[in-house]
C-alpha cells in the first residue's frame, strides 16, 4: 500500500501587501525524503516553511501536511512536526538540559519516555559533555545542534529546518549532516531550506525557489543535467575583466565568477575556441581550461537569466 505524500500545497500563495513573498506554489513530498528548498535570500523559503508549518496562513492556495489541512488544523499538525527557525528560541540563561527538559514540557513529553529519548538525543548529537552548560556559552554548531535535539524531542514524523547551517563552521556542518542522515534512515522526512548549493547536492530532491515560486524540482544529478549546453572553465589572474570581455563574445549563453575561475555557458561547442581567441586578444593570459558539466549554481543563474 502506497503512503499518501508527507506533505502536499496546491497554488499555495502568501502576500505581503504588492509584495508576493510565495506564489502559487504548487508542492508534493513523499514520506521518508530529505527535501531541499534551494535559492537565496528573498527567494521565498522562509514564508512557505512558515506556511507548512502553520505559523502563517495563506493569501490564497491549500496545503496538507502528515495528512491535516494548513488553513483549519495548525494545532494538530504542530503536534505531528519539528520545526527549527533560523534564530531558534534557546534559553541562553538555561543549560543545554534545561532546554531540552523545557521544550518537552511544551511538547508534553511523557515521563515514562523522557530519560532515554533525551539521553539518545545528547548522544547522537555529541552534547552529552554539555549538559550542565549555558547555552549562551556554546559555539554556533553546539547551538544548531541543541536546537535540532529539542525540536526533536516529541519525536516528530516531518522536520522543518530553515536554513539550519548558516553561519556554522564546516566541522559543525558535516557533523550536522550527519545527524539527518540517521534521522532520514529511520523514516523521518525532513524539509530543509537553504541557500548553500554544495548542500543541496546532499538532498534526495530538490526545488529551486526564485521569486517565490519553484522554477525546477528533480533530483540534484537531474537537475544538473537538465542544462542541455556545454560548459567550460577557465583559470585566469583577472577572472572579473575576463568575465566582462567574454559576455561580449557570440555563442556565449552565461558568464559566472568563481574565485580565480570562470564558468562559460556556451551555445554550441565551437564557441570554446572562439572565447580563447578573444581573450588571447584582448591581452587575457589563460593559465588553464577545461569542458565540464554545469553546477547546481550554473543551472539556478541560467534559469534566472532565461
Amino acid at each position: 500500500m502506497t503512503l499518501p505524500p508527507a506533505i502536499i500545497a496546491t497554488g499555495l500563495s502568501r502576500s505581503f501587501g504588492s509584495i508576493h513573498a510565495v506564489n502559487k506554489l504548487d508542492l508534493a513530498i513523499d514520506r521518508g525524503e530529505l527535501y531541499g528548498l534551494v535559492g537565496p535570500d528573498g527567494a521565498g523559503k522562509t514564508t512557505t516553511m512558515r506556511l507548512l508549518t502553520g505559523i502563517l496562513e495563506p493569501t490564497s492556495g491549500e496545503a496538507w501536511v502528515a495528512g491535516f489541512p494548513v488553513r483549519t488544523e495548525a494545532e494538530r499538525i504542530k503536534e505531528k512536526i519539528g520545526y527549527m527557525s533560523q534564530r531558534f528560541g534557546l534559553y541562553e540563561d538555561l543549560t543545554v538540559m534545561e532546554n531540552i527538559l523545557f521544550y518537552a514540557d511544551i511538547y508534553e513529553v511523557a515521563r515514562s519516555v523522557r530519560k532515554a529519548r533525551i539521553e539518545r538525543l545528547l548522544g547522537f548529537s555529541n552534547l552529552t559533555p554539555f549538559v550542565d552548560r549555558l547555552a549562551g556559552k556554546l559555539s554556533g554548531g553546539m547551538k544548531q545542534k541543541l536546537g535540532l535535539a529539542c525540536a526533536l524531542v516529541h519525536t516528530p514524523e516531518i522536520l522543518f529546518l530553515d536554513e539550519p547551517t548558516n553561519g556554522v563552521d564546516p566541522v559543525s556542518r558535516r557533523d550536522f549532516w550527519r545527524i539527518l542522515y540517521d534521522l532520514l534512515r529511520e523514516g523521518v522526512t525532513i524539509v530543509l531550506s537553504t541557500s548553500y548549493l554544495d548542500e543541496a547536492e546532499r538532498c534526495t530532491r530538490i526545488g529551486l525557489m526564485h521569486k517565490g515560486t519553484i522554477i525546477i524540482e528533480d533530483r540534484p544529478k537531474n537537475v544538473r543535467s537538465s542544462l542541455a549546453m556545454p560548459m567550460m572553465e577557465v583559470w585566469t589572474d583577472k577572472v572579473r575583466t575576463a568575465g566582462e570581455i567574454v559576455r561580449t563574445v557570440e555563442g556565449v549563453s552565461s558568464v559566472s565568477v568563481y574565485g580565480d575561475r570562470l564558468h562559460i555557458g556556451l551555445k554550441h561547442k565551437g564557441a570554446a575556441s572562439a572565447v580563447l581567441v578573444m581573450l588571447e586578444r584582448e591581452g587575457i593570459a589563460v593559465q588553464d581550461y577545461r569542458e565540464i558539466l554545469p553546477s547546481l549554481e550554473d543551472v539556478f543563474i541560467t534559469m534566472v537569466e532565461k
